[in-house]
């Protein structure tokens, strides 16, 4: 499984490719779009920021992967959106976007599941390497903001 020091270099390395190609380069990832999803900390109350793709974009709405590349435990972002779903997406390296996250039950999960795993196997990779359920989030615009 990679490590903390990895996944942040890929992080850095990512954010820095957006910057220097001024959002031409770094959108997507894999073939999947790329985003920013900014939370809080559940300990610290800082925003914290990742790179993700989303392999699912249903309207303005988006699907995300919580699989850390199939390691045991769940991201740290995934525990700080659980705690609190008010977060912040800019997608495509678009500008930043009030949302709020919402982990989908299974019932919900399950279809979005296997189109995910039809369209991009690695994640079903991922999953053959856990015990772990990984997780699926929706996040979706807020309101009035």
């Amino acid at each position: 499984m990679p490590s903390n020091f990895t996944l942040r270099a890929v992080n850095t390395a990512h954010r820095a490719l957006l910057r220097v190609s001024f959002g031409r380069m770094g959108t997507e990832y894999f073939g999947m779009p790329a985003l920013e999803l900014t939370t809080l900390g559940r300990k610290s109350g800082r925003p914290r920021s990742v790179m993700l793709t989303a392999p699912i974009v249903d309207g303005t709405d988006y699907v995300i992967v919580a699989s850390r590349a199939g390691d045991p435990t769940n991201p740290a972002w995934y525990h700080n959106l659980r705690d609190n779903p008010a977060v912040e997406v800019a997608f495509r390296n678009g500008p930043r976007k009030p949302m709020t996250a919402r982990v989908l039950p299974s019932e919900e999960r399950a279809p979005l599941w296997a189109r995910i795993v039809a369209d991009y196997p690695v994640y079903g990779d991922y999953q053959k390497r856990t015990t772990r359920e990984i997780p699926l989030v929706r996040l979706t615009p807020r309101m009035n903001e």
